[in-house]
């Protein structure tokens, strides 16, 4: 509540409601907190609940993480997990560092609690960040790393570009999501269709277990993240196509280029292009993720995301079918109170199941 009322309020006069510049202070503040030990440890004693649990192999302090896109860079990699997440997804990241497209590229629509972004994979790049990676040491918390296709990168050369980019990173993640359904670069969720998406993870599977047998470790677990857009029809055959490659998992869902559910106070954002996240996109992630769940079961275990504004969206997706879950516009408009109440809620459901 005092993010709300008055923190996040003071943030959005101070920069004039762009919502860009809010978020880049917010990064940049956490940054800085992150390096306080005393100051970590008082805000992981207020917010951090234990719910332990193993997915893909790797055991998570409690279900719920943050979504790729507010730490593209990992500049707050320690303030993470003492603001409550139970695992962190920075990203996404891509072989060659690009500026993304141009402003304005973020709106907050607060009547209807969500934010379209046009931000176009904005990032220093793959290796600056296994550089960032290799400063920062261990974490306590497991970390994703969501890669995705470069700008500059025509789509028949996407395979080498995600490569790349997994060569780069995988000492450093505990799991790679594959970006394949950000609306905002040109040409990308055409990876998404059967023939392109089976010659991608068959290269980055093959590459995975590479680079595991030279470490002599098991491989990186990838998960591939798709677009709420998608028909079910094509959602069946992405499946089939994981499930062939034996992907860990799935992220469901990313951003969505509808605009049901807008608030009337928010009808100016309609024409804005991007992808909407938020609340608006809860319906429709919901029934994603029941649906792989119905097609794959537990063989494709799902990080369930969108539109989980507060703990009853959480058990909603929960009973759907996922196994973990991730936020980033509840946490983005409303602060880590969000994530107190959310595991505080699934922690005793957890507990009651054991």
């Amino acid at each position: 509540m005092l993010f709300d009322k008055i923190v996040r309020p003071a943030l959005y006069r101070l920069h004039r409601h762009d919502a860009e510049a809010v978020h880049e202070r917010t990064v940049r503040l956490l940054s800085r907190v992150g390096t306080i030990g005393p100051m970590t440890t008082a805000l992981r004693r207020h917010y951090r609940i234990d719910d332990p649990c193993t997915v893909f192999g790797i055991r998570f302090p409690n279900r719920l993480g943050l979504a790729a896109g507010m730490d593209k860079d990992g500049r707050a990699l320690k303030a993470w997990s003492a603001l409550g997440f139970g695992f962190v997804e920075v990203g996404t990241v891509t072989w060659h560092a690009q500026p993304g497209n141009p402003r304005p590229r973020l709106f907050a629509l607060s009547d209807s609690d969500a934010v379209i972004n046009r931000m176009g994979f904005n990032n220093a790049g793959a290796t600056a960040l296994a550089q960032r990676l290799d400063a920062a040491g261990p974490l306590d918390v497991p970390l994703g790393i969501s890669i995705g296709k470069s700008k500059v990168t025509p789509v028949e050369d996407a395979i080498a570009d995600y490569r790349n980019s997994l060569v780069a990173l995988h000492p450093y993640a505990d799991y790679v999501a594959i970006n394949v359904s950000s609306p905002n670069t040109p040409g990308l969720r055409k990876l998404q269709d059967r023939g392109a998406l089976t010659e991608l993870l068959t290269e980055l599977s093959r590459t995975a277990h590479e680079l595991a047998d030279k470490a002599g470790r098991g491989p990186t677990p990838l998960l591939v993240k798709v677009a709420p857009d998608l028909s079910f029809d094509a959602i069946a055959e992405l499946l089939d196509v994981c499930t062939e490659h034996k992907v860990a998992g799935i992220i469901a869902t990313n951003t969505t280029l509808a605009r049901d559910g807008l608030a009337p106070g928010d009808a100016r954002f309609v024409e804005e292009q991007g992808g909407l996240s938020g609340r608006p996109l809860a319906a429709r992630a919901l029934d994603v993720v029941r649906f792989i769940h119905e097609q794959a079961g537990d063989s494709l275990p799902i990080i369930g995301v969108g539109g989980i504004s507060g703990p009853d969206d959480a058990l909603r997706m929960l009973d759907a079918g996922a196994s973990l879950l991730q936020v980033f516009t509840a946490f983005a408009l409303h602060g880590p109170g969000v994530v107190k109440r959310i595991n505080s809620r699934l922690a005793p459901r957890s507990a009651a199941a054991r």
